[in-house]
């Protein structure tokens, strides 16, 4: 079954994700009123809030009678559900001297970039939005009167910081040719009758969703950009050929208009401004891969020169979960 071809499992996830970010306001507003009888209801938005209430059941966090509506038991399982496992929306973060270290002078000329060694974030604000997922707008406007300075007190998202450092220093053992399979040593057979994992990417076009998948059953999924009408992403069966972290860039404003190498380039260097970010995860297909990118915002909302762009933070998630050999999918 195919990522997208799963409108339910889309239903549900929006279902959840809006549940999971409305505010308490909002969901004791729908207190005390009767809400619509289910048959009344859409048939995608009953499978959606009969799904979520089943998710709520068995985790443990009943809804009571499921009764294929969002009614008041269900934003109260699913409120204390968020509170014993979410935590609090926001948290107060202090900016550090290591928040600092990755900005620098950022020149908006292409020939220019090539000749640093680093393309670094151009202030402290973007290096702190991108370590906390967010837009920088919605970070300033958490954040009014802060100059992100060392000390300064912020409120931020509470995600799981995406920490460059990390990807800088990580050993690129993917890039390294795997052994061949008559040469790999011999294994003991194991005793467990647990069936390995098996990884697929899925792309889809008309979503602009990535799914990872084990076997049947999606495990991760990201917003990705994928390739205009001009430069399309290549709609077919592809492989992960290698996975290299803080690559450099061929720019080639031919390449990236029509699809065609010119001999009129420059060579980018690295960082978290790089046109294809921090990792790209190429396919075994002569310049398209699976890339970070410069500009989290567009994400979703503009058309790529025919690869499949993802925030930085959400490539190098990609990247820990898929390995040269891998099936990618793009339809």
């Amino acid at each position: 079954m195919g990522f997208m071809k799963l409108d339910a499992r889309r239903v549900i996830l929006v279902a959840l994700l809006f549940a999971l970010a409305a505010p308490a306001g909002a969901r004791k507003r729908s207190t005390g009123h009767k809400p619509p009888p289910a048959s009344k209801s859409k048939p995608d938005q009953v499978e959606a809030a009969t799904r979520l209430q089943i998710f709520l059941d068995r985790a443990n966090f009943s809804p009571g009678v499921i009764t294929g509506r969002y009614d008041d038991f269900t934003f109260k399982a699913l409120s204390l559900y968020r509170q014993s496992r979410g935590g609090p929306a926001f948290i107060d973060y202090s900016v550090t001297d290591a928040d600092l270290k990755s900005i620098g002078p950022m020149p908006a000329n292409v020939a220019a970039q090539a000749k640093l060694k680093f393309l670094p974030y151009r202030d402290a604000a973007e290096a702190i939005a991108e370590r906390f997922h967010c837009d920088i707008r919605f970070l300033k406007g958490l954040n009014p009167g802060k100059t992100f300075k060392a000390g300064d007190q912020l409120k931020v998202p509470n995600v799981e910081p995406f920490d460059l450092d990390a990807v800088k220093n990580l050993q690129p053992g993917s890039e390294i040719d795997s052994p061949a399979a008559n040469d790999l040593p011999d294994e003991n057979p194991t005793s467990t009758n647990e069936t390995p994992p098996v990884i697929t990417v899925k792309v889809d076009t008309k979503t602009n969703m990535l799914g990872v998948f084990d076997r049947e059953r999606l495990v991760a999924a990201y917003p990705v950009t994928i390739g205009s009408a001009q430069t399309a992403s290549p709609m077919g069966d592809w492989k992960v050929q290698r996975i290299v972290k803080m690559p450099r860039f061929r720019y080639d404003e031919a390449m990236l208009k029509f699809g065609k190498r010119s001999g009129n380039f420059h060579m980018l260097p690295p960082g978290p401004n790089s046109p294809v970010g921090v990792i790209w995860i190429a396919l075994n297909k002569k310049g398209i891969g699976l890339h970070g990118t410069k500009e989290p915002e567009t994400i979703g909302h503009a058309f790529s020169h025919g690869c499949i762009r993802l925030t930085n933070w959400d490539v190098a998630r990609l990247a820990q979960k898929v390995k040269p050999g891998v099936p990618v999918s793009i339809h």
